[in-house]
């Protein structure tokens, strides 16, 4: 994260090392409030603007990948830089798996002269454990 955030002419401040380190660090998902928790234990000056836009600006990158959850709104999580996925969401426990299957290996009839920079796919639905416990809890 660090790498990629100099090659874009960031200036590599000891609050964007601990951003860094705050999602090398963790797994899952993590809102910007959670991020700006976690900054303003270090930094008590922080503002939650600055830290939602530096999240922002590394998801354009790249760098962090963002998800909306219909409950818990927009949550980030690093990258994997290393191939190409997509993802399969848990709505219930945020568990998320990756899958290679991609829809755009497919024949498009795109309107216009349309070119594709980039794309998402995610699917959200219950994992196989949450189906299973919300199954034990209605019986």
């Amino acid at each position: 994260m660090i790498g990629i955030m100099s090659r874009n002419g960031w200036r590599i401040t000891e609050q964007r090392r601990t951003l860094a380190q705050i999602f090398s660090a963790t797994d899952g998902y993590l809102s910007p409030k959670d991020v700006y928790d976690q900054l303003a234990v270090k930094y008590p000056s922080v503002s939650f603007d600055t830290v939602y836009r530096n999240l922002r600006m590394l998801s354009e990158m790249g760098v962090l990948e963002q998800f909306y959850f219909l409950e818990g709104g927009l949550k980030f999580k690093a990258s994997c830089l290393n191939h190409h996925h997509h993802h399969l969401i848990c709505t219930n426990c945020e568990k998320t798996e990756t899958f290679e299957y991609c829809p755009m290996n497919d024949k498009l009839n795109l309107p216009g002269n349309y070119r594709i920079l980039s794309h998402r796919f995610e699917i959200y639905g219950l994992c196989e454990q949450c189906r299973h416990e919300m199954a034990n809890d209605q019986a």
